[in-house]
């Protein structure tokens, strides 16, 4: 279990005060969820606490993608790269990522698709922790997901919006994940 926190003001409302707060009270890995654009955002997310960062295939070239996952892996902060299809996944995997995730939300559409997520998912190889991100609505989303491979999902809105989140998070989690080749 980790939690991820958004730290995007302009799009998201969120800020590295969050980041900060959360690291400081919870036991568990706290993943920076940003637009990482410079190598002063990982720094940034290092002295706010982070344990990992969020890299968007769809956002860097090739070159930005290699540099800050370098660079992130220069201040330890392991990274979750973050792919929509397939074509995406052999940036993320040449990147060195320390997990992929695969957002089934377009980021041009905002429209989610889980089936194709889940392709994707499928085409990542099985030695590569894999999160499924975006659309995971109830236990039967994360059962799909974990039937493909997915190893971890991240799961958001549906649990912030629960007058129980504490309870909704117990309902969702326990599901055994398929293996991938």
């Amino acid at each position: 279990m980790a939690v991820s926190v958004l730290t995007d003001e302009r799009h998201f409302g969120g800020s590295l005060e969050d980041l900060t707060r959360v690291a400081e009270a919870v036991p568990v890995p706290v993943l920076r969820k940003d637009f990482i654009l410079d190598e002063l955002q990982i720094m940034e997310a290092r002295a706010a606490g982070a344990s990992a960062i969020l890299l968007i295939v769809r956002a860097l070239t090739t070159g930005q993608l290699r540099a800050l996952a370098q660079a992130a892996a220069a201040w330890q902060l392991p990274t979750l790269i973050e792919v929509h299809s397939t074509a995406e996944v052999e940036q993320a995997l040449a990147a060195g990522p320390g997990a992929i995730g695969v957002n089934a939300r377009d980021l041009d559409t905002f429209t989610v698709d889980l089936r194709g997520a889940e392709a994707v998912i499928r085409d990542i190889p099985g030695n590569v922790a894999v999160v499924a991100e975006s659309g995971i609505e109830s236990r039967n989303d994360i059962e799909r997901v974990a039937a493909a491979g997915a190893d971890f999902v991240l799961v958001g809105t549906s649990v912030a919006r629960q007058q129980d989140p504490e309870q909704a998070v117990r309902a969702l989690v326990g599901v055994k994940r398929q293996p991938r080749k």
